[in-house]
């Protein structure tokens, strides 16, 4: 640190010490552990930086690099700029009206609502249909089922409820059938009536699986084809019924889009909004939104669908709206808890008390006020051996999965239970799963010919998962290791023994350091109810909780929303498109409202992005990536593959990115996998690039050839299909702004460059931006992030297995915490397309130094060149800031003077790699903090 800044600041500096949060001691609190004191010295560094820019300290630049320019090639560069002087006389006043309708408009505008009007006709029509489909013997067979569901019994409570009632609550547990019978039961009184004419009713699902099985479910319940009266819409895909006396299932994200043009839905009578307890982002901007809808549509009626019982939450958030509880039929399940476990088993923890093992803060007032006086309690009643009640103390045992303990429970059942019927296990992730399926393989106690061990999880081949669902032959035990998948989303019938890890990993956002976590943490008793629930489908079952009943009794009631625990970008471009006003005021309204640093934090990002002005308001960038389903940095990035005709590989990466990895993991075979990765990395030192390839190899197979590639590369066909029906829907959208004029992703005219790997991740970089790290040390194996966080490759990165860097810059999508801060997609950078689309450019002519992002990042360049570049990067931010306000086809074919400014930026781009521009090596002793 230089001498001058350290005694100009070091009063400063003490004084910062003193008044942060987290800086009141040299040293960490006693009680963190581990990780724990390194997060502590991280959020410690974060605030005191902080501290430093609000009392103007400046800390020195970090210099990455330099950056150096041939004399010939600034001569090249000083004729054309000379000669060029951009002027574009397109325009696109179609695009100009609705942007301006959108930026100076509130929902409050639309005040011409239509209304339903009745057609007798129709209702005629549908009447005859309804009375001739009940004669038939597959509606009879279907209501003889339907009648015992206990939904059913409760059919004229529900109806008067809705018809009497704008807004109305109904709770009941998985299975009862509020799902399939509740609309039909709205539906049918209306064309019983002869008014099924105005009758739309419009049911939402978490999850597009179940838009589609539940609507094809209540097709054959209704003895109909799909796409007569009940039909289905999800993303990029759809069977619509008829518009009038209909039922349509659909994912939410359907419906918020379909309000972005009909803000008031106005061709539907009955919104549905089922599982609302599952808290996702999306419906919880719903039902807040909805108390604004209502009052402008009073024949709009609200129905609210929840499993669990915090049904009350949402009655009062509606001013205490009616609510039915619908009672569920399962069979008795027995519960067991850990005490149990042990003594049943005869288990023997091998774990041991240590000055890394002591109790936290939290969960030390547990053992002493909780837990100590039960296992006291279980000592004098002799309910337990002495040596179960010494285990019991030991932190370690309960707060840490135990694979050894499940083994010895499952190996326990399948020796006593003498019914066959089928284990199901709850694990945290992938890895548990891995370990626990492997000591079941090498013990020798679960032999092939007497049990069928089947790991569900969404990294695995989903072919091997679809035996879940089916009864094993006579003799064989079925035992499934899954992860919380099943306790919601999978049914599997023949279950009658659960064991329950008593974990679950969820993200977690953390807006201070800027990182999404995924640790394992306490279920809440919502999961274990949900979990013991598994086992009481077709009949009595036993539950085993892997913890104590002490820990029973503190554990939360539900799981965080959702809103609370992700990033805020996409939510505030829904509220922005919505037109909703200013996003704090909205997002306070919400149920369990976001904090403020995760709403600051992401409208920063989306100003820096551009998609915000200093006011909060949409700007056009703002506008095209509210209206792209996909995540802001993907819709830029897909805009500026579009201009920089690239486009193919661009949108096979941003598709990726927004939707999910298509490799697969087949357990025993995870160094295969990161072979096979290897492989199609092809050497591109970019995590982004292998999903491209892998895509477009795909691309160019068909049939037979096409399973053989996925099979040899362990790539998910399903996945890769719908990464190709991405690509379809982002290309339409690009089509009707009129940014491409083909819907043909593969058109020549936007791939022109398109081989070019190096511009290509150029432009990865400008949507990544400001996702920026630095590699460190002597051998470059130190990442961090811009802000100067220390970070690890994941495994799965092909980086992770590189042992030299051409560059010491890298851009990333994701950082998530687990065992280490990871990030897990990356791809090595050079300076320029950083210097080309980063933001907050600055030269400093004493030092010779740009730099970017307040001089997080800084690079030496003499005077000479930065005048070169800064001219070239004004007339680029100018081009591409005028085609994102006037939307047209940039054609690389033609001689127009825009074109030879992109092809500049493009050669610059390119021979800096290559290695026409010299670039110096991170200094590895510059002041990292």
């Amino acid at each position: 640190m230089p001498k001058k800044w350290d005694k100009k600041c070091r009063s400063r500096k003490l004084k910062i010490m003193e008044d942060g949060e987290h800086a009141k001691s040299e040293r960490h609190p006693s009680h963190l552990r581990g990780k724990e004191i390194g997060m502590f010295y991280a959020r410690r560094a974060f605030l005191r930086r902080q501290q430093e820019k609000e009392a103007g300290i400046v800390r020195p630049e970090r210099v990455i690099g330099e950056i150096t320019l041939p004399a010939s090639k600034i001569e090249e560069l000083e004729k054309l700029l000379r000669s060029t002087l951009i002027y574009v006389d397109e325009s696109n006043p179609a695009f100009k009206r609705k942007f301006d309708l959108l930026v100076n408009g509130r929902i409050e505008d639309h005040v011409n609502i239509r209304t339903f009007e009745q057609n007798a006709l129709l209702d005629e029509k549908l009447k005859e249909e309804y009375d001739l489909r009940q004669t038939t013997p597959e509606y009879q067979s279907m209501l003889e089922k339907r009648k015992t569901l206990p939904t059913y019994q409760l059919k004229k409570d529900i109806i008067n409820a809705v018809e009497s009632n704008q807004i109305v609550v109904i709770s009941g547990e998985t299975g009862c059938g509020k799902t399939t019978q509740v609309a039909q039961f709205v539906l049918d009184d209306h064309v019983e009536q002869g008014k099924g004419s105005i009758c739309h009713i419009v049911c939402t699902q978490p999850r597009r699986i179940s838009a589609i099985s539940i609507a094809e479910r209540v097709a054959v319940e209704r003895a109909e084809k799909l796409g007569e009266g009940v039909g289905y819409q999800i993303r990029l895909e759809k069977v619509l019924p008829r518009e009038r006396g209909s039922i349509v299932y659909c994912t939410v994200g359907v419906v918020l889009r379909q309000m972005e043009s009909d803000p008031y839905l106005s061709q539907v009578s009955h919104l549905i909004l089922d599982e609302i307890h599952e808290r996702d982002v999306k419906s919880d901007l719903l039902i807040t939104l909805f108390k604004q809808i209502l009052t402008k549509r009073p024949d709009l009626k609200l129905i609210l669908m929840s499993a669990t019982l915090n049904a009350e939450k949402f009655s009062a958030y509606y001013n205490n709206c009616p609510h039915l509880n619908i009672p569920g039929f399962t069979y008795p399940v027995q519960e067991f808890y850990l005490e149990d476990v042990l003594q049943r088993t005869g288990f023997t923890f091998k774990g041991f008390k240590s000055k890394h093992s002591k109790r936290r803060s939290k969960d030390e007032e547990f053992y002493s006020g909780f837990m100590e006086p039960y296992i006291r309690q279980l000592q004098a009643n002799k309910t337990c051996s002495v040596e179960v009640c010494e285990m019991l103390r030991n932190p370690q045992l309960e707060e840490e999965v135990n694979l050894d303990l499940i083994f010895a429970l499952l190996v326990d059942i399948c020796e006593t239970e003498q019914d066959k019927g089928a284990i199901l296990v709850f694990l945290t992730g992938f890895m548990e799963i891995s370990n626990l399926n492997r000591m079941m393989e090498y013990s020798g106690k679960f032999p092939r010919s007497e049990f069928l061990i089947i790991p569900l999880h969404s990294q695995m081949p989903t072919v091997n998962q679809k035996h879940v669902f089916e009864r094993p032959p006579r003799g064989v035990r079925k035992i499934v290791l899954s992860t919380n998948i099943a306790e919601t989303s999978v049914t599997i019938d023949d279950v009658v023994f659960v064991i329950d890890c008593g974990k679950i990993k969820m993200t977690d956002y953390d807006a201070e350091v800027d990182t999404y976590t995924l640790k394992p943490q306490w279920v809440a008793l919502a999961n274990a109810n949900q979990r013991k629930g598994r086992a009481g489908r077709v009949q009595p079952g036993i539950c085993f909780h892997l913890f104590s009943r002490p820990r029973n009794l503190v554990l939360e009631q539900y799981q965080k929303p959702e809103i609370l625990r992700t990033r805020l970008e996409n939510t505030i471009l829904s509220i922005k498109v919505l037109q909703l006003g200013k996003c704090f005021e909205f997002l306070s309204g919400l149920m369990d409202p976001p904090p403020e640093d995760s709403i600051l934090m992401a409208v920063s990002l989306l100003k820096r992005l551009n998609a915000l002005d200093d006011d909060e308001s949409l700007t056009s960038l703002g506008y095209h990536l509210a209206k792209l389903p996909i995540a802001p940095q993907m819709g830029k990035m897909v805009l500026f593959g579009a201009m920089f005709s690239c486009l193919d590989p661009i949108l096979s990466v941003a598709a990726s990115l927004d939707f999910k990895d298509a490799f697969m993991i087949p357990l025993g075979k995870e160094n295969q996998v990161d072979q096979m990765r290897r492989e199609l990395s092809s050497g591109w030192m970019s995590d982004h690039l292998l999903l491209y390839n892998a895509l477009h190899q795909f691309e160019k197979r068909n049939g037979f050839n096409a399973r053989q590639f996925c099979s040899k590369y362990f790539l998910s066909m399903s996945t890769l299909q719908q990464l190709q029906k991405m690509k379809v829907q982002f290309m339409e959208y690009l089509f009707e702004t009129d940014f491409v004029d083909t819907k043909n992703h593969k058109d020549k005219k936007f791939n022109l460059n398109s081989n070019n790997v190096i511009l290509v991740k150029a432009i990865i970089c400008a949507g990544l931006y400001p996702n920026v790290g630095t590699i460190s040390g002597k051998r470059r194996k130190f990442p961090r992030t811009m802000a100067g966080y220390r970070v690890n490759w994941h495994p799965k990165s092909v980086l992770s297995k590189e042992l030299h860097f051409p560059s010491p810059l890298f851009v990333y999508y994701l950082k998530l915490k687990s065992t280490s801060n990871f990030v897990h997609d990356a791809t090595i950078v050079h300076p320029l397309p950083l210097v080309f689309f980063g933001d907050k450019y600055e030269y400093d002519s004493t030092n010779s130094l740009i730099g970017l992002a307040d001089k997080q990042l800084c690079f030496k360049c003499s005077q000479k060149t930065n005048t070169i570049i800064k001219e070239i990067r004004d007339k680029l931010n100018w081009f591409l800031e005028y085609k994102v306000s006037n939307p047209g086809v940039v054609d690389w074919t033609s001689s127009k003077e825009e074109i030879t400014v992109l092809r500049a930026v493009m050669e610059l781009i390119t021979n800096e790699e290559l290695g026409s521009t010299s670039f110096t090596d991170f200094d590895d002793n510059c002041q990292i903090h």
